[in-house]
Formats: C-alpha cells, sequence, structure tokens
C-alpha cells in the first residue's frame, strides 16, 4: 500500500504513443492480493466540490431563516430550535455525508470524487468528523490558504484534516460496461469457432473501438487502409470499408462469445491473452452485473439487510470478481473494463471490511461509554490542559487584584458596565443575569452552541504543535481569573460566582478537555515517538475523535442548565444542588469511561492499556 510517483502510462491501442502520467495514484492492496489503483482527486475538483457545498449550505441557510421566520416569527422556542438546526448543519454537513452516505457529499458526488481512508476502506464517522473538525486549520487564512497549500504540496494530495484522519480524497471513476462488447455483439447468436487471429482481432476491435470518435473523413481513410487486408477472406463482404469492418467486428465478437470461442486461434492466445478477454466479458459479465445490485445495496444499507444465505453468496461472489479484475489485468484489457472490476472489488471489500456500526445503539455506546473512555485515557493530558487554563487564571486575578486599575485596559466594556450595574442589582436582590422565562430557550441554545464553537476551535487550535489551544486555553483562564478579580474588588466575587457555579463544573472541564484533545494532536506532531509522525496523528485523532464526542456532551448540558438555571430567579440553594448534581453526572460519566477502558484492556489481554 502506498501512493506511487508519476509514472509512465502506456496507451491502449497500438497507435497510441507513449504518454506520461503525472497523476498522484494510490494503491491498496486488499486481503485478497489483488491490487487497487486509486486516482487521487486533485485540487481543483476538489475546490469546486467545495464550492458546490457551500452554494447548498447557502441555501439551505436562507430557507431555514425564512421558514422560522414563517412558523412562528419572535417565538423564542422556534428560534432555539432554528439555532441548533443552523449550528448542527453548519457543522454536520460534511462529516454527515462523508460518514454515513459513502464518503460524499452532494458536491463531491455532483463532480465524482469520494472520501476513503488511507486502507481504501470506507470512511467511518469517526474519522469524517475528525477531518472537518480540521478545516477550521486548513481555513487560515481565509480561505483555505494553508489546505490548499497541503493538498498541493502532499505526496496524496491531503490537507490537515485529512493527514490527522487517517483519509485521502480519490476520484470517483463511474462504472462504464460498454467497455469490450458493444450491445449487438451482447444479443448475437454464436456463429462457430472465431475466423480471425488474435492479432488480426486486435487491430479490428481497436478501429471498433475508436471510429465513432474519429472525424468522418478520418474514419473512411483509415477503414480504406484496413479492409484490403481481409477483403479477400471476406469476398461477400458490404464494398463500403466502414460498414465491411463493423459487420466483421460484430460477426467475430460473436464468434468468440459462442461456445466455440475457446478454439481456433489458441497459440497467440496463449502467448499474449489473445481473445481471452472477449471471452472474460462474455462468460461472466451478467454476474458482474448482479454482484453489481448487491454492492450496492450493501453500500446503502450494510450487510445487515443481507439474509443469512445470501452473505456466503456475496462473499463468494466478490472473491470471483476479484479474481476476474487479476485475469483482465493479465490479458491487457482495456482501461475501461478494468475500471469497472477496480470499481466493483472496492465496493465489495468495502462492504466486507468496513465498520458496521450504524444503529442507533452504537452511537448511545459511542457517547456514554467510549467518548468518557477516550477523556479517562487521556487524564494525564487533561491535567495538563488544567494546568495551562489554571496558572494564568490565578495570576490574572492576583494582577488585578494588587493593581485594579488594569481593569480598564485589561477588560472588555462589557464585562466594566456589567461590574457597574452589579452593585445596584445586588442590593435590589437581583442576580447577575435573568432571563425572562420566555426567553431561556433561546438563551440555551445560543450558550450551548457558542461553547461548543469554541471547544471545535480549543482542539483544531493543536494541529499547530498544540499552540493553538494552549493560547485559547491561556487567554480564557486570564480572562476568568482577571474578571473574577475586578467583580472581587467591587465586593461582588460571589454574585458573579452564584450564576456560575450552576453550569461551570461541566462547562471549564468541557474546555479543559477539547485543550487536551488538542495537545494530543500537538505532542504527535513535535513528538511521535517510534511511530513515523503520520501515523501518531492518526492514533491521536482517534483518541481527540472520542474525547470531542464527550465534550459536545457536557456542553450540551451546560448550556442547559445556564439557559434554565442559571438565568432564572432560582434561589442559591437550588443553583448549589443543581451545581453538586453536575459534578455527580460527571464523576459517573467519567467512572462508566473507566469501567469501559478495563473492559477493553480485558478483551485485549494482559499488557494493555486502551488510550494515549
Amino acid at each position: 500500500m502506498g501512493s506511487e510517483p508519476p509514472r509512465p502510462y502506456i496507451g491502449s491501442t497500438m497507435d497510441d504513443p507513449v504518454r506520461t502520467d503525472y497523476r498522484q495514484h494510490l494503491e491498496i492492496e486488499t486481503p485478497e492480493m489483488v491490487v487497487l489503483d486509486y486516482e487521487i482527486a486533485g485540487l481543483g475538483s476538489r475546490a469546486l466540490a467545495a464550492i458546490l457545498d457551500t452554494a447548498i449550505l447557502l441555501g439551505w441557510t436562507i430557507a431555514l431563516g425564512i421558514l422560522m421566520v414563517g412558523l412562528a416569527p419572535g417565538d423564542s422556542a422556534v428560534m432555539a430550535i432554528g439555532v441548533v438546526v443552523y449550528f448542527a448543519t453548519l457543522w454536520g454537513y460534511f462529516a454527515f455525508f462523508e460518514g454515513l452516505r459513502g464518503g460524499q457529499t452532494p458536491g463531491k458526488r455532483r463532480v465524482g470524487i469520494r472520501v476513503v481512508r488511507d486502507t481504501g476502506h470506507a470512511v467511518t464517522l469517526g474519522a469524517a468528523a475528525i477531518r472537518n473538525l480540521l478545516r477550521l486549520a486548513d481555513f487560515l487564512p481565509p480561505p483555505y490558504l494553508l489546505g490548499a497549500l497541503a493538498v498541493a504540496l502532499h505526496p496524496r494530495g491531503k490537507r490537515l484534516g485529512d493527514i490527522v484522519a487517517g483519509t485521502v480524497v480519490v476520484r470517483d471513476r463511474p462504472l462504464e460496461h460498454a467497455s469490450v462488447l458493444p450491445a449487438e455483439a451482447a444479443d448475437a447468436e454464436p456463429a462457430g469457432v472465431p475466423l480471425l487471429s488474435d492479432a488480426e482481432f486486435r487491430v479490428v476491435h481497436e478501429f471498433a473501438e475508436r471510429a465513432a470518435a474519429l472525424p468522418e473523413a478520418v474514419r473512411t481513410r483509415v477503414a480504406a487502409g484496413l479492409a484490403p487486408r481481409f477483403a479477400e477472406r471476406f469476398p461477400t463482404g458490404n464494398r463500403d470499408p466502414v460498414i465491411f469492418l463493423d459487420a466483421l467486428h460484430r460477426d467475430e465478437l460473436a464468434r468468440r462469445r459462442g461456445r466455440f470461442g475457446g478454439r481456433g486461434t489458441r497459440a497467440e492466445g496463449t502467448r499474449r491473452g489473445g481473445g481471452g478477454v472477449e471471452r472474460l466479458v462474455a462468460r461472466q459479465s451478467a454476474r458482474w452485473s448482479a454482484f453489481e445490485q448487491l454492492a450496492t445495496r450493501a453500500a446503502r444499507s450494510g450487510l445487515d439487510s443481507f439474509s443469512a444465505a445470501e452473505l456466503p453468496d456475496f462473499a463468494a461472489r466478490y472473491r470471483e470478481v476479484a479474481a476476474d479484475l487479476a485475469r483482465a489485468r493479465t490479458y491487457g484489457a482495456p482501461p475501461p473494463l478494468r475500471v469497472r472490476l477496480e470499481r466493483l472489488v472496492a465496493a465489495g471489500h468495502n462492504a466486507l471490511y468496513r465498520d458496521e456500526r450504524r444503529s442507533g445503539q452504537w452511537l448511545w455506546t459511542f457517547l456514554v461509554a467510549e467518548c468518557p473512555a477516550g477523556i479517562v485515557a487521556a487524564r494525564r493530558t487533561i491535567a495538563v490542559a488544567f494546568l495551562t487554563f489554571a496558572i494564568p487564571a490565578a495570576a490574572g486575578f492576583l494582577l488585578l487584584k494588587e493593581r485594579p486599575a488594569l481593569a480598564e485596559e485589561l477588560l472588555p466594556a462589557v464585562m466594566l458596565e456589567r461590574a457597574d450595574a452589579g452593585l445596584e442589582r445586588q442590593r435590589a436582590g437581583r442576580g447577575y443575569f435573568e432571563a425572562e422565562s420566555d426567553a431561556r430557550p433561546l438563551m440555551a441554545s445560543s450558550i450551548m452552541t457558542n461553547n461548543i464553537g469554541v471547544a471545535f476551535n480549543c482542539f483544531a487550535g493543536g494541529i499547530f504543535a498544540g499552540v493553538g489551544s494552549l493560547v485559547l486555553l491561556a487567554f480564557n483562564g486570564l480572562a476568568i481569573g482577571a474578571i473574577s478579580s475586578h467583580f472581587a474588588n467591587l465586593g461582588l466575587f460571589g454574585y458573579l460566582w452564584t450564576f456560575i457555579i450552576g453550569h461551570g463544573v461541566l462547562e471549564l472541564f468541557a474546555i479543559w478537555v477539547a485543550g487536551a484533545a488538542g495537545f494530543l494532536l500537538g505532542r504527535a506532531v513535535l513528538a511521535p515517538g517510534d511511530l513515523p509522525r503520520g501515523e501518531a496523528l492518526v492514533l491521536a485523532g482517534q483518541l481527540a475523535a472520542r474525547m470531542v464526542g464527550g465534550v459536545i456532551v457536557l456542553l450540551v448540558l451546560a448550556g442547559l442548565i445556564e439557559g434554565f438555571v442559571s438565568a432564572s430567579t432560582m434561589a442559591l440553594g437550588y443553583r448549589l444542588a443543581v451545581s453538586t448534581a453536575s459534578l455527580i453526572f460527571l464523576v459517573l460519566y467519567l467512572m462508566n469511561g473507566a469501567m469501559q477502558n478495563r473492559r477493553l484492556a480485558h478483551r485485549a489481554g494482559p499488557g494493555a492499556t486502551p488510550g494515549a
């Protein structure tokens, strides 16, 4: 398996000169010892697909806005749903289509490209999610300059997201059924043994394949030069050389498809493959079409849709097609036929060796067991992220405690205004922020989506040797420390943290986890250990995907608490109870992850340690 440099490509016709193919290729060897050759998609096709997908997203956004306004203008609950749907579409569009629709967004399908894993397998939902979260890094500086440079320079055309996810974008060449046998020959009756030698048949066959694409004058001139070679042996043939050669070709194809197709010119056929291609197509074409239908069904519905009797039949047909591909290459079959067989083998390979976990049960297991298991496995890195946040927070608190006048220079104006209004609100018995009950759904959804977006940025920044994650963690720590100190200087420390305490446990921990996921990428870049840097990044990305999934769970809950509890008029006792309940939930969530790790270690045997 690997990417190969530009290689010479020999044309399929004897008149073609040797052409150099500068396209990038990825060769995958299947367990059946058959090599699949993928052409890697270039920057132009990927950019066009991205433009089409962006246009679709823009159209959907406009339609969603019109729908929300039309359904219930001003209704907070409806607007909250709209915010969540928009956010989920914006961040999930590419991951959903690539992970659940065979590696193709609508734009990629239209352009004819597809995302696959480095192994040639279908891309998983986790890998699709990671490669698209890293779009944040590839986009810099706008629009996609870093990603475009990576695609142009990487030997497999990978942007940063592909490197971390272990994926590659390849051309999705359409199946071409009309490769060797025209429809007329397919319906013809057997007519005895072949009359032409294999060398003669190749000349006639290649003329028939190219004739339709040639200008009429050129076609007539070439036919006039070929027809005399056969005219004496077929004196009853049509005098028009083009018609004569077409009829000769169809008649010979019918003979080679028949029961006597293997007889006659076997000496040269043994030496060069001869008429083996035609016989292979004649005998197996129907079975290839039947297998194509099964492979399409497997791609859409998974192997779970197959009955107990159909599964071994599918596997047997797959091995048969793989063997046919090897024969076609041995015979020197034309490129369209090889392309079709490669596509069929790739489809069967992906169906048989894919990750079939698509059910709701899998999603539940992923969120409640695998995600916390990933968090527990990365606990040391999370401790580093916590210190990266806590030390600047303490420094900011102490700095403003000693020099209160710096608040005017360091803090945003909105925080200064809230602090100034805090004394009056506290005297009036009001909290830091109180939203009307009908406005709380929109507030909760806005907070939730904003925090998840911040966490995504914190994670994606880790690809830059961990610097992006470090800066975001340190900046947020410094900000919360400085703000807390300024409020404390005004006697409003409790006033501020009475608001934060309800949701703060989950929210702060989630940000540390997101930063730790970014640090995993940074460590893989700087210190990959005994592994190649690419493999280290893929392993780090797999663990980070579970961690980010856990971050989403925690921030959804934190957003709901902040919108419906922290922003309410509940007494301090209720807020403390909610904070305690969120802490208990977090502990139980992580304990379930630890149990999952122990189960995996037990299955793996002594000495195995899951995680990073």
